[in-house]
């Protein structure tokens, strides 16, 4: 569980997301503050997204195509029928 919570994705979202809060302090909310966060969101859901296809193709489920995981998702499979439990 933990590669997944600590690979780079998650770590940048969570910093970004820190700076976006500290940002915050004695500062309007801007259309410019509304567009990082929503930047930030979007930042955290490919994150997310990325994570959950990881896992999925690990596990031997389908990957769907448009995903940067899809190329290795045969690989990923392979080294999850060779490892024992």
């Amino acid at each position: 569980m933990r590669k997944y919570l600590f690979g780079t994705g998650i770590i940048s979202a969570i910093v970004s997301g820190v700076g976006l809060l500290r940002g915050l302090r004695g500062e309007q909310f801007t259309w410019r503050v509304g567009l990082a966060w929503l930047s930030w969101g979007i930042t955290l859901a490919l994150a997310v997204g990325a994570i959950v296809d990881t896992r999925r193709a690990s596990t031997g489920h389908l990957v769907d195509a448009d995903s940067p995981i899809a190329p290795k998702a045969e690989k990923l499979l392979k080294r999850r029928v060779q490892s024992p439990r």
